[in-house]
């Protein structure tokens, strides 16, 4: 067994309030990391560090720690990451998801899938993770094990394959019977369930670990050939055949193990990592890393999991420190050594590496070198990003990247003086390299600082940051939605900028189409398709010089971003070039950008110019009592519901709700159902505005500029 072998890159994931944080304070106490278990509800998780995280009871960082565990006398080393579950930080799930081999999703034993379960099984999807899953809080009232597996299936559409099953639930929860070695476990009280005890299974729930295990067999054997043969012909299937075959399934992303337990209890968390050692996968058995070549992207290239490759990683995380920059990092090939210089290949800068380190959430043990399969943290990167890839000068590679999330909120903060007027700036420079799905932005007509996230709560962090940690005095004004623009229909124009009275002038002449384009229609035609843009040069017979094309297409993106109707991003649209004409001596690359523009704006405006505004996923659970007023508030916030489900005693509503609408909800929900209903909410889609709402908007935009 290689060194990489005995490694284990995970994440725990899960929605809010699932018990993910809990976990991992179980997990570090198990492997002897922590000699003392905190707890969220108390504000002492080692893992929610931050004082916002310790006053909220919430992640809003990801963390990472390395851990050792013991399994089958082998020692592992588990490299660990504890995400949010919150939507409004959902760029630290997606990053982590980017650089992780394997992921926990957890679940509440009593609610099963919930909205963001559905929003972090899609991120993993997207990046390929392999998955085994945790019911946890099997201890409270209304648990049901079979109910949320059976929603692991019909939400999600998962093939989930329970390797454990509860012993009791919610009170009389005691253990979990291991459905492998047909044996029941059960978790002392008196030393916070490190020991445990293997007894016989109960009488009264043998046939029901026959049936599951029976399930168990089926689902293992259709994961491998000889074994279904083996199966179909009623021979004998040993453990190891099975754990064999349900590991091919999860790397394969076919099965998802699926475990259970309590990890405020302390029952099941032990089990759960010998699952991540048996069934996630090492660094090596999960495919080699995808990049391209340094000045050609079309030139495909791949880096082995392997310390003797030249050195390749990616930069996921930066946090700023007093000390300097701690960037986090995945190294996917190679070794690193303490004072190396490397290569930043999305800058084409050099870097040094001055310092590198073990993280344990906030504290750091100096390493020397490091190597591939590794998660490590460095010091000393001057000009080094989220998903910017760091490697061997002589071998340079650029490793594809991270998706961001555009914002959908955003609000004006002024500093409060002219001192913080002087630091506003620099901190959030530093907040924006931290945290690349907040955006800040100067607007000069207003002379107001305008900066934008991914819901109320976000922009409030932020907000709490720059006053109480970074010392900075701001006013800060109301949240605004961040709306869109879009064109309806296709149409024709000619832009042309011309100055030539004396001298040399400036001629530039651009005729454009434009037209509703998507993304997938992009991707089918082979164009790039950037900020919802997509350009394509129809020019025939040299109308316009070739070196003056990408001015047309820079004035088009300029315009598209600048918007038509109220300075709202322009979405989803064609721009064809196809005539123009030039002047020998007059054209300029400024001048035909200046055409692009007038050409751009004029076509959006025959084509017909919408708003659009950010629709919400919303799911409201609340007893049965207060579903009329729910649903009757809902409605008035031009919400449709889409699904009314009985869960137990409560209704879950879902519905699909403009956010211009939905700030301030959570007190109002508070207000009509006595505190006793909670909601989760994540971005959906952007839709158009209706027509008289769309006025409204435009109107009070116009006044508040007249204001200013």
């Amino acid at each position: 067994m290689s060194v990489l072998d005995r490694y284990r890159n995970f994440g725990i994931c899960a929605h809010i309030d699932a018990g993910k944080t809990t976990v991992t304070e179980r997990v570090l106490y198990y492997t002897g990391k922590n000699y003392k278990m905190g707890e969220v509800h108390d504000g002492t998780a080692t893992m929610d560090f931050l004082v916002e995280e310790q006053q909220r009871g919430i992640t809003i960082q990801s963390a990472a720690t390395t851990c050792p565990w013991i399994h089958k006398g082998n020692t592992y080393t588990m490299n660990l990451i504890d995400t949010p579950g919150h939507v409004d930080f959902t760029i630290e799930v997606e990053r982590s998801m980017r650089v992780l081999d394997g992921a926990v999703v957890v679940f509440d034993g009593k609610e099963g899938v919930e909205a963001q379960s559905e929003t972090v099984w899609r991120q993993a999807d997207r990046y390929n993770v392999p998955r085994v899953c945790f019911i946890n809080k099997m201890d409270k009232m209304g648990a049901d094990f079979f109910y949320s597996f059976q929603t692991i299936i019909d939400r999600l559409g998962a093939n989930p394959v329970a390797v454990q099953i509860p012993i009791g639930a919610s009170d009389d929860l005691e253990g979990v019977i291991d459905l492998l070695t047909m044996k029941a476990y059960y978790f002392s009280t008196e030393d916070m369930g490190a020991k445990v005890e293997e007894r016989d299974i109960p009488a009264n729930l043998l046939e029901t670990a026959e049936k599951w295990r029976h399930d168990l067999f089926e689902k293992a054997a259709e994961q491998d050939d000889e074994l279904t043969e083996k199966y179909l012909m009623e021979e004998e299937i040993t453990e190891d055949e099975i754990r064999a075959a349900l590991r091919k399934g999860t790397i394969a992303r076919t099965i998802c193990p699926t475990f259970c337990g309590s990890a405020l209890k302390n029952i099941g968390v032990q089990r759960l990592l010998d699952g991540v050692i048996d069934y996630l996968p090492c660094p090596t058995e999960v495919p080699e890393i995808q990049g391209t070549a340094i000045d050609d992207p079309d030139v495909h290239m791949t880096r082995p999991h392997d310390d003797s490759a030249p050195f390749s990683a990616l930069a996921f995380k930066v946090v700023s420190d007093q000390h300097g920059d701690l960037t986090y990092i995945r190294i996917y090939s190679g070794t690193l050594e303490k004072g190396t210089r490397v290569l930043n290949a999305a800058s084409g800068k050099k870097e040094i590496i001055s310092r590198i380190f073990e993280m344990h959430a906030k504290d750091r043990i100096a390493q020397e070198s490091v190597s591939a399969g590794q998660i490590v943290a460095i010091v000393g990167l001057k000009n080094t990003n989220t998903g910017d890839t760091l490697c061997d000068m002589d071998h340079p590679i650029i490793l594809e990247r991270m998706d961001f999330p555009d914002p959908v909120i955003s609000m004006s903060i002024e500093p409060a003086s002219q001192g913080d007027k002087d630091k506003l700036g620099d901190a959030l420079g530093v907040i924006r390299r931290e945290d690349p799905s907040f955006q800040s932005h100067f607007d000069d007509e207003t002379g107001q600082t305008i900066i934008a996230g991914m819901g109320e709560l976000h922009l409030e962090i932020i907000v709490n940051k720059l006053m109480r940690d970074m010392k900075i005095g701001v006013n800060v004004g109301k949240p605004r939605v961040a709306y869109k623009e879009t064109i309806t229909g296709t149409a024709t124009a000619r832009g042309i900028h011309k100055k030539q009275s004396g001298g040399r002038g400036q001629f530039g002449d651009c005729t454009i189409t434009i037209e509703p384009y998507t993304e997938a229609q992009a991707e089918e035609d082979g164009l790039k398709f950037i900020d919802g843009l997509a350009f394509e040069n129809k020019v025939v017979g040299g109308s316009i010089p070739r070196e003056y094309i990408p001015s047309v297409e820079a004035g088009c993106r300029a315009a598209a971003r600048s918007g038509v109707l109220a300075g709202y991003n322009l979405l989803n649209t064609k721009v064809s070039l196809i005539d123009g004409s030039y002047h020998d001596v007059d054209s300029s690359q400024v001048a035909f950008e200046q055409a692009g523009i007038l050409g751009y704006r004029e076509a959006a405006r025959k084509a017909g110019v919408e708003l659009l505004e950010p629709f919400m996923k919303v799911v409201v659970t609340t007893p049965e009592d207060f579903v009329g007023n729910v649903s009757g508030d809902l409605n008035r916030r031009r919400a449709l519901i889409s699904e009314s489900e009985q869960r137990g005693n409560a209704r879950l509503l879902t519905a699909e709700a403009p956010l211009s609408e939905m700030f301030g909800y959570a007190s109002t929900l508070r207000g009509m159902t006595q505190g006793r209903a909670s909601f989760s909410m994540e971005p959906l889609e952007y839709r158009i505005v209706p027509g008289n709402i769309a006025k409204a908007i435009l109107e009070a935009g116009e006044k508040e500029d007249g204001k200013k």
